[in-house]
């Protein structure tokens, strides 16, 4: 679980309860159907509207990647898996890695180093995994588009609520006692359009272009790893070259640790 995302959205629930408490405010007004309904049904069917529904589909699998943690093997185990083979490579010839295959846990590492074992040329691994990388991303992007409109969405949605609203407290002028709560109400819509675009939606996508980046961070790591083997680099020339792509903390980190 993603403790970051539980946290920020409990402390989002907090903000907009605890500043109402504090600006004298009913909290119980919360409690409205219909600006529930004009908000979530409304985001989602404009969501129906904008992507096809293969990618609709997909939503309960992106509310999985965001609330789960993001379980990427650690830089310095894919750094010294590559420092290994290129070692192995140079001794015993690419060939001795085909035993080697089979224990890597990571597919795209595993597809890549089976490609150069088999003796596909270098620029037809490049273009291969580089191509796998982008679809990757492309798939990633769309997943995060769908949250980003729906983050546009909601807002909107909230100002049509609280127009809906207030045709219904003018059209009950006659009754003064219950024209204050029925403007009131009429304005919680447009608190929900906000909160969810701007606390839930647009924070969501956001988090999945981080874990994105994060994934394709580690495979471009992966493929530069993988083209040196082919090409004969030495360990060290390789460890360097895949340190390329961490940051000064990370690289610090690791030259402290001392073990690759």
């Amino acid at each position: 679980m993603d403790i970051a995302v539980i946290l920020g959205m409990v402390l989002g629930v907090v903000a907009v309860v605890g500043g109402m408490i504090a600006k004298g405010a009913n909290i119980a007004v919360l409690v409205n159907p219909a600006a529930i309904i004009i908000i979530f049904v409304g985001t989602f069917a404009a969501l129906l509207n904008s992507f096809p529904m293969k990618e609709i589909k997909k939503l309960p699998t992106l509310f999985g990647i965001i609330f789960k943690e993001q379980k990427l093997t650690e830089p310095k185990v894919i750094i010294q898996q590559m420092t290994d083979m290129a070692q192995q490579a140079r001794r015993e010839g690419l060939l001795s890695l085909e035993a080697s295959i089979d224990k890597l846990e990571e597919p795209f590492l595993r597809n890549g180093i089976r490609l150069i074992v088999d003796g596909q040329g270098e620029e037809f691994v490049r273009e291969l995994l580089e191509a796998e990388i982008a679809a990757m991303e492309e798939r990633h992007r769309v997943g995060a588009q769908i949250f980003t409109s729906a983050g546009s969405y909601a807002p909107t949605l909230g100002v049509l609520g609280a127009v809906i609203g207030l045709i219904g407290a003018l059209g009950n002028l006659n009754d003064v006692n219950k024209l204050g709560t029925m403007i009131a109400a009429a304005f919680v819509a447009t608190l929900f359009g906000i909160f969810t675009g701007y606390v839930l939606w647009h924070p969501f996508a956001t988090k999945l272009k981080r874990k994105s980046a994060e994934e394709v961070k580690l495979k471009t790591m992966m493929l530069e790893g993988i083209l040196s083997i082919q090409v004969g680099s030495s360990p060290i020339q390789i460890r360097e070259k895949m340190m390329i792509h961490l940051t000064q903390a990370e690289r610090a980190a690791l030259e402290k640790e001392g073990n690759i």
